[in-house]
């Protein structure tokens, strides 16, 4: 009920000195559904209900703010009455040098005429002037004696007239005259009969000498486009005319217009040939999502490339997706440790070549014990050549803490986990990536790539290299009882190797792998194909590996796993984790903006679920997945890294199949059944990620159908809400115009078209991103047990290298994966990358509550939504307990634990936040 409470908006109004015992004000209440006036009923000696206090700040009426009248109105002349707004504004935690001397500026300012100007606006139409009832302005009260309030948050007060035939109050418009930006939070607006108006803002709101127009802002009550009163029409398209934008010029980072771009700032053609890339989105050859337009200047050597903006500079965003201030001190922290790592590569000239790479086990140890720099044996060195004194002084002060790595959880619990076959298995349903597997349905597999240019489609396995590792099966045997399995990546690699295996320090293969479902329910790895280019008719580009027999193929079997890991990751970062969850989630957000009002019941279920998405990939398309960015200097294929991520965009990502039940199926770990709870049966009952994402899965559809079915009770008013078919028109034609034409896109006709949609794009945001996201560095931080790049292949007998090889094989594997350099470039983004801040807002909450209307029916959904995700993570726990489970209850086994709910802030290895937010 207390849940109930908060999200209705429900308000105080007690006996106070504000109420005169002569005075009393009865609040006369109107159901939602009346269309009348909302009156102020002067009375004497009347009693006053109560309402339970809600957590946001609400004001009382005083004395002033009721119109005395000891005699009856006559209802045709309107009385005025004065309303009292309660304004929250968010101050910064901390404040430059600069914006504390323009605060002060500012409260001077408002002292003398420079005022914060609110005006309300009614749901009716006035007759006389054809457009919205308004009331005066009115300006905030107090704000230059406030101006030096150290609290989060600081309330002002602005008072209104209106009459009694105002009516319903429906949007307030703000005119900041300071000269510095706010984030107003909420308004609340107590006096009008139905009790407490609640407008829920949380949004910068940018001084008038930046942004001329009046802010709009409606309150919490959501109305269809065809139930939008007469007095908010015009209001709302406003308001959406000017997020839209017009598409012309450069956006200042005050901005709050969305509008779409190709992704043709990640090269950098004015710093060199080797920094140009080609456009993603927009050609036939590299079709991708949109991304956010910015407008920026083109380069000087490339007309259709966008300038760059690098760091410390901010990449535009609309001014609301910034990342919040404890969002922000999240990455600081995590920065400076990356700043330290990252120094590293700018000195490499002065590394020695005993330095550069890992040749002993205990090299590897040394980053978590001793610390990078000084394993390098360059701390002091560069302690004197950066010149960055404050940091050099951080330095200093935490020499044996910030220059460390934590322990990443692969190695806590069993420190030689990942040289096992069961635990590299283990990792292809339970690690960071359990989204590839699939079951075999046809042996040996074909490639579906062209066989002109990329030779026979036959693949070199065959059944006598398994045959011996089925436990007395054939292989049809197997096929048919469900018991093999595959990670193919011959067909996402092969086109790319050739250019990929020229790269300096580059090697790789296309891998496939091929696993047997044993009676305890736990994979074992039977075999791995390694392909290469063809290079002519008589060469073996195509060889298999199997198990070891000797330490020879101990040793070669490593590095085949090690080949697997790198492409596997690869696949993981550019397919499963940017592109599915980051990138093609983005039209989606930016037609959001741009079509659905914030009045709309959808967009205020989305709208959690769209928090920060685009920051992050705006950082991304800055420092991660540009030209010489992250991506391409930590993973195998360089410079091609976004080419392949096109690739898999254009032969592989369906919007239809990102439901987990059509994933699991298309993927053949699942089968129909209408007899289980959610539909289908795990072809591998332990299987972690699925088995716990169908829980999920199933209580998100399940809210967002009871969400649905409430606002559009019949299919014709889904067909008929001009804001939502334009919203998913334009996410396709326009967001995904590429792939505009294909036939999987699926309709948006009946509720059960949108609870689909809908569903799916909530999973991506939350669940799906946090299976893929959140355990890179407890899983990748120990780099031999998920190497991102390989710099060698397995060796031939009659290689120069294989000589070497047999001499010190350990050595040999240990240079083959990723440089001293390179992993702790890798390690450190990771890190970054895998932490909870702590604003993080986990599934099944609302840090926003009056966002919400106040339909009890809705809030009565949501409490159930947000309680079943709390017995999910209770039954998640018991699984995890759970001894006939092996693939997440073992000795030295990690639970699986990706998909439980919550979290505390920090690498958790846990946690499903609503949003795509890292």
């Amino acid at each position: 009920m207390s849940l109930f409470n908060e999200i209705m908006g429900s308000s105080l109004i007690e006996r106070s000195s504000f109420i005169s015992s002569s005075k009393r004000v009865l609040f006369h209440h109107h159901s939602f559904q009346e269309k009348k006036n909302l009156t102020l009923i002067p009375l004497d000696k009347r009693v006053v209900r109560l309402r339970k206090v809600a957590k946001f700040p609400v004001a009382a009426i005083s004395e002033e703010l009721v119109k005395d009248s000891s005699s009856s109105v006559p209802a045709e002349k309107p009385v005025k009455f004065k309303v009292r707004a309660v304004v929250t504004v968010r101050n910064k935690i901390k404040e430059d040098f600069k914006e504390i001397l323009v605060k002060q500026l500012d409260a001077i300012g408002d002292s003398i005429g420079r005022n914060v100007v609110l005006q309300l606006f009614s749901t009716e139409i006035d007759p006389k002037t054809k457009g919205p009832k308004k009331s005066n302005e009115a300006v905030l009260k107090d704000w230059s004696k406030k101006s030096n309030v150290k609290a989060e948050r600081v309330h002002y007060i602005a008072e209104f007239s209106v009459d009694s035939s105002f009516g319903e109050p429906g949007a307030i418009t703000v005119i900041n005259k300071h000269q510095q930006e706010f984030f107003l939070e909420n308004i609340t607006i107590e006096g009008f009969a139905n009790g407490a108006v609640h407008f829920p803002c949380n949004s910068w709101v940018q001084a008038r000498k930046d942004h001329h127009g009046k802010r709009i802002f409606f309150s919490n009550k959501p109305y269809l486009p065809s139930d939008t009163p007469v007095g908010l029409k015009s209001l709302r398209e406003k308001e959406l005319k000017n997020l839209r934008g017009d598409g012309k010029g450069v956006r200042k980072l005050c901005d709050r217009i969305y509008d779409y771009d190709t992704y043709n700032d990640l090269g950098n053609p004015d710093k060199g040939v080797d920094l140009i890339r080609p456009t993603l989105g927009g050609s036939q050859k590299y079709p991708y999502p949109r991304r956010c337009r910015t407008g920026r200047a083109p380069t000087d050597r490339d007309l259709y490339a966008e300038s760059r903006v690098e760091k410390p500079l901010p990449m535009y965003v609309p001014r609301d997706e910034r990342f919040e201030e404890s969002k922000k001190n999240t990455f600081s922290v995590k920065r400076l440790k990356g700043v330290l790592h990252l120094l590293i590569p700018s000195l490499k000239s002065s590394l020695s070549i005993n330095n550069q790479d890992f040749n002993e086990f205990s090299d590897v140890d040394a980053l978590y014990t001793e610390g990078l720099l000084i394993k390098l044996g360059l701390q002091d060195d560069i302690l004197k050549k950066v010149p960055l004194p404050k940091l050099v002084s951080k330095i200093k002060e935490s020499s044996q803490g910030i220059l460390k790595y934590d322990i990443p959880k692969i190695i806590t619990k069993d420190k030689y986990a990942w040289l096992r076959d069961d635990e590299f298995a283990r990792q292809a349903v339970a690690g960071v990536n359990p989204v590839s597997i699939e079951r075999i349905k046809v042996f040996p597999p074909v490639s579906k790539l062209d066989p002109e240019i990329y030779g026979p489609v036959e693949s070199a396995l065959t059944e006598e290299h398994i045959l011996g590792q089925l436990n007395g099966m054939t292989v049809q045997q197997a096929i048919d009882e469900n018991k093999l399995f595959m990670i193919d990546y011959h067909d996402v690699y092969l086109p790319f190797l050739e250019r990929i295996n020229a790269l300096d320090g580059r090697k790789s293969y296309a891998t496939r792998t091929i696993y047997f479902l044993t009676p305890l329910g736990t994979l074992k790895t039977v075999a791995i194909e390694l392909s290469l280019p063809p290079a002519g008719p008589s060469y073996q580009s195509k060889q298999v590996v199997t198990p070891p027999v000797d330490a020879t193929t101990n040793w070669i079997w490593q590095l085949a796993k090690a080949h697997v890991c790198s492409n596997d990751a690869g696949v993981h970062q550019l397919f499963h984790h940017w592109l599915r969850t980051h990138a093609c989630s983005e039209p989606f957000i930016l037609a959001a903006h741009r079509q659905l009002s914030a009045m709309h019941p959808i967009f205020k279920l989305l709208d959690p679920h769209m928090r920060y998405t685009l920051e992050i990939n705006a950082l991304a398309r800055q420092s991660l997945i540009n030209a010489d960015g992250v991506i391409e200097s930590c993973f195998t294929p360089g410079q091609y890294c976004m080419e392949i991520s096109s690739s898999v965009y254009k032969d592989f990502w369906r919007f239809d199949m990102d439901s987990l039940p059509a994933d699991l199926i298309r993927r053949g770990m699942a089968v129909p059944d209408p007899t289980q709870p959610h539909g289908l049966k795990l072809v591998m009952e332990d299987y972690p990620y699925a088995a716990d994402g169908l829980l999920i899965w199933s209580a998100i559809e399940n809210w967002v159908r009871k969400y649905v079915n409430h606002y559009y009770p019949n299919s014709s008013m889904i067909s008929n809400d001009k804001e939502l078919q334009a919203w998913y028109t334009e996410s396709i034609n326009v967001g995904h115009a590429d792939l505009r034409h294909e036939s999987w896109w699926p309709t948006l006709n009946t509720s059960e078209d949108l609870i689909s949609i809908l569903s799916i794009l909530i999973w991506n945001a939350s669940a799906q991103h946090a299976a893929l996201n959140f355990g890179q560095y407890p899983y990748g931080g120990f780099v031999p047990n998920r190497p991102p790049l390989m710099r060698r292949l397995i060796p031939e007998e009659t290689d120069p290298e294989y000589s070497s090889f047999l001499a010190d094989p350990q050595k040999y594997f240990l240079n083959a994966l990723p440089s001293v350099l390179q992993a702790s470039k890798y390690m450190a983004v990771v890190d970054t990358l895998s932490t909870h801040s702590s604003d993080e807002e986990y599934l099944g909450e609302r840090q926003q509550p009056s966002i919400w209307s106040g339909d009890a029916e809705i809030i009565e959904a949501f409490y159930d939504f947000s309680a079943e995700i709390g017995r999910i993570e209770k039954v998640i726990d018991s699984r995890n307990c759970n001894r006939t489970l092996r693939n997440r209850c073992g000795a030295g086994v990690l639970p699986y634990e990706l998909l439980a709910p919550s979290s505390e802030p920090g690498v958790t290895c846990r946690g499903v936040p609503n949003s795509v937010s890292i």
